[in-house]
């Protein structure tokens, strides 16, 4: 016997106490039409939602007579078809007029539709949000948003806020990832939401409690749009604490995804003589080892031995060694060099000598006199370069070198500070054109 609506209620309760039936007791006929298309197997379920969507989708011809019914659907068993066809046409989804046809009821259509919206969203990642915003489109279009709708879409907004904080709190790469993907597929529905919203509240009549809900829908969405920058902040922290095995480039971050993609099986498999419930070896030990051993274990002076928890003597520490200091050899001879110049010299004729390297290492000292915003230190060797009387002066082309493995270089010279600073047309005399504007050493 089926049980009544009272033999779920606590006793003295009756139908009519509970104001929450009293929306669906009204829609009782809807309720019917869903009850009738999802109540029995998977299969029995699958066949009347294909049935009547099929129906219901021919927009040119409403109405179709049994014979046209069985020549569309000759895929299914006839029986079945007809079977199906009574339970629809009994439960007042489908409708058989006067002249024989069947066509789509009311009731009907508004369910097929429903089903039909569902199915559109089912493709997406988040078909909820998706369906929930929608919906809420709809009824805003036709003025009709009620506090319920709202309350729906504020859930599931609250439902993927901890959904993110629940990945962020978890430290896992993938979990924040996916989290992330999957805030990105619904930005158009947060988008869309705000677009909502703002059209709400820029209504002055709307109701109190519509206004109540949307706010707080409002600052779920401003959680949502933080929630991006926690994101990146937790996977810079793994970045941080990313492990690189050795030089192949590959990082820990690497092997765990590619041992996410594999099956249990072939994980199984890794453990195979890998492990092992007992040794796989053979002890052998006759009765003389075994004399040897227990002597060793109760022997007092053993038990001594190891219970010496007695720190060792201290030793004399070892006499520690210099620093190491930088070899300026080369920064001492090139500042005896530049402070002797009797006049004015190009700076190729300075800077060459001794290879690329150390010519490169000339050019870059030159360029911090060149520039004189810092004196240096104040005593040893870096401190008498940068005090040196001389004047640097760098061009904006080059010239060729060719020769100690200097192909080209940038134009300039250098001089005693009683010697007036040269021309712009006495540097370009012998140039190339360049963009350069910084010193520059082109190796050969």
């Amino acid at each position: 016997m089926t049980p009544d609506l009272a033999d779920f209620l606590a006793p003295g309760v009756a139908a009519d106490d509970v104001p929450e039936l009293a929306t669906l007791a009204a829609a009782r006929p809807l309720i019917d039409a869903f009850i009738t298309l999802f109540r029995g197997s998977e299969a029995e379920v699958l066949l009347r939602l294909l049935v009547l969507r099929e129906i219901g989708q021919e927009s040119e011809s409403p109405r179709w007579s049994p014979d046209v019914l069985r020549s569309r659907f000759t895929y299914l068993d006839p029986v079945k078809l007809e079977t199906v066809l009574k339970r629809l046409r009994d439960n007042a989804l489908l409708s058989f007029a006067e002249d024989g046809l069947y066509y789509v009821s009311d009731i009907g259509r508004n369910a097929v539709a429903a089903v039909t919206m569902l199915l559109r969203f089912s493709t997406e990642e988040d078909a909820e949000l998706g369906f929930l915003t929608a919906q809420l489109a709809g009824l805003q279009a036709v003025g009709s948003i009620t506090p319920e709708a709202l309350g729906h879409l504020l859930s599931k907004l609250n439902d993927l806020t901890w959904h993110f904080e629940e990945a962020i709190a978890s430290g896992s790469e993938f979990h924040i990832q996916g989290a992330r993907r999957r805030l990105s597929a619904n930005e158009r529905w947060l988008a869309r939401g705000t677009e909502i919203l703002n059209g709400l509240l820029a209504d002055p009549d709307v109701p109190f409690e519509i206004a109540r809900i949307a706010q707080r829908i409002g600052l779920a969405q401003s959680r949502l749009a933080r929630v991006d920058a926690g994101f990146q902040r937790a996977l810079n922290k793994i970045e941080a604490q990313r492990v690189t095995l050795g030089a192949s480039g590959i990082s820990s971050s690497d092997v765990a995804a590619w041992l996410r993609g594999l099956s249990a099986e072939q994980l199984a498999g890794f453990a195979e003589d890998a492990l092992a419930t007992v040794p796989n070896v053979t002890l052998l030990a006759g009765g003389h080892e075994l004399l040897d051993r227990a002597e060793a274990v109760l022997s007092d002076e053993v038990r001594e031995h190891e219970g010496n928890a007695e720190l060792p003597p201290p030793d004399t520490a070892a006499v520690s060694q210099a620093p190491e200091q930088d070899d300026l050899a080369l920064l001492q001879h090139f500042t005896r060099r530049i402070g002797a110049l009797p006049r004015q010299v190009p700076l190729q004729y300075v800077v060459a000598g001794g290879g690329f390297a150390h010519a490169a290492y000339r050019l870059s000292l030159l360029a911090l006199l060149a520039d004189g915003e810092s004196a240096g230190p104040a005593d040893g060797p870096i401190g008498d370069f940068m005090r040196l009387p001389v004047d640097v002066h760098f061009g904006d082309r080059l010239v060729e070198v060719d020769e100690d493995e200097i192909a080209l270089m940038s134009d300039g010279s250098i001089a005693p500070r009683h010697t007036p600073a040269p021309t712009t047309a006495a540097l370009a005399a012998s140039a190339a054109p360049s963009t350069a504007a910084d010193p520059t050493l082109t190796d050969a």
